[in-house]
């Protein structure tokens, strides 16, 4: 092989990654915004994932949290700032992990950690139109939908995974995927049984 041509493979093989691709499209019928969907795989056996060491930040801007929707490995912290000029006050009911930050002002950062694996409702005591979710969940192969629908989950090393599909209003859907190496494996899914 050529040095130039060598070069140009190796470069290839960095960008792209050492492990697999799974990527698609999720929608539903009536569709516009198809955003906010939760895709992961988690591997078969599971593999142990280590939680970041920084907190993963869920702002509150114009009365509403940022991002809408936030996945987490199981044991992340998650800050809270209120960057709004009025206070607000963040809790949750969900039984996965039940909290309330109390009132509090702009500047102000409130800090939770997501112990156990499962879903959880963020609301508003201040104000009712505000509603997020963090899915706490036990994999670091994750993605969230682009308006579109797009989703792509990268560098997955070889096996066999259990592919999850999570949005707030459907029911979610599972798929078997085995990722054998550098390959895309391609799905896309439209939800239609409401939860």
């Amino acid at each position: 092989m050529k040095p130039a041509l060598f070069l140009s493979v190796f470069l290839s093989s960095l960008a792209l990654g050492w492990g697999g691709e799974i990527a698609g499209n999720v929608r539903w019928r009536g569709g516009e915004d198809y955003s906010n969907v939760i895709v992961y795989a988690e591997k078969i056996p599971k593999e142990p994932a280590i939680p970041p060491k920084e907190p993963v930040v869920l702002d509150q801007i114009n009365l509403t949290f940022v991002p809408h929707v936030l996945p987490v490995l199981v044991g992340t912290m998650v800050s809270f700032p209120n960057s709004d000029e009025v206070r607000h006050s963040v809790f949750s009911p969900s039984p996965v992990k039940r909290f309330n930050l109390g009132m509090y002002s702009r500047g102000v950062v409130r800090r939770v950690t997501f112990d156990r694996a499962g879903e959880v409702a963020l609301l508003c005591n201040v104000h009712a139109e505000m509603s997020a979710y963090v899915l706490v969940i036990e994999t670091p192969h994750f993605a969230v939908t682009s308006k579109e629908g797009r989703y792509a989950l990268r560098n997955l090393p070889p096996g066999n995974y259990m592919l999850t599909v999570w949005h707030e209003t459907f029911k979610p859907v599972t798929h078997p995927v085995e990722i054998k190496g550098s390959e895309t494996v391609r799905l896309d899914f439209s939800l239609t049984v409401p939860r």
